[in-house]
């Protein structure tokens, strides 16, 4: 069965084809904080550039990967950091 890190990369590939992307578990760090449970899988940073960015705003680009993860946020995702750039970017 695939990790939840492996399900989002899977879903923001298919939908946003990134140039760039990484998945963090960092489920580990807020061990006994909101939303954390047992085995982890809760807490993720996703750093991903993708030509569907060029000209959207940070709000935009949140909705993009947001909309491409709505069933992993509404289910055992409980928080998601997004570092969401065009290419060229800095």
């Amino acid at each position: 069965m695939p990790t939840m890190a492996d399900r989002i990369a899977g879903k923001l590939t298919a939908q946003l084809a990134p140039e760039h992307l990484r998945v963090i578990d960092e489920s580990h760090q807020h061990h006994g904080h909101a939303g954390w449970r047992e085995g982890g899988e809760t807490h993720f940073r996703v750093e991903i550039v993708s030509p569907a960015f060029s000209g959207k705003s940070r709000l935009e680009r949140h909705r993009l990967v947001n909309a491409a993860l709505s069933e992993e946020l509404a289910g055992s995702v409980h928080a998601l950091a997004i570092a969401a750039r065009a290419p060229g970017e800095a």
